[in-house]
């Protein structure tokens, strides 16, 4: 599992748009946790740590493998 530090969630909507975002990145199998509170996103799968971090980007939040 792949864990990522997201900063900028602020509320549901932020959360489903950072999980909408890992999911479309190649290689991800599945995400798991995205939770605003612990700025924690979880992911399965073998995409690589630079593409799971700029697609967080382009969505407006920070990002850095944790």
């Amino acid at each position: 599992m792949i864990k990522l530090k997201v900063t900028g969630m602020t509320c549901g909507h932020c959360e489903n748009a950072v999980r909408k975002a890992l999911a479309s990145v190649s290689g991800v199998t599945g995400v798991g946790a995205v939770d605003r509170n612990r700025e924690l996103a979880e992911v399965e799968g073998t995409a690589e740590i630079g593409a799971l971090v700029a697609a967080v980007v382009e969505e407006g939040y920070v990002a850095v493998a944790a």
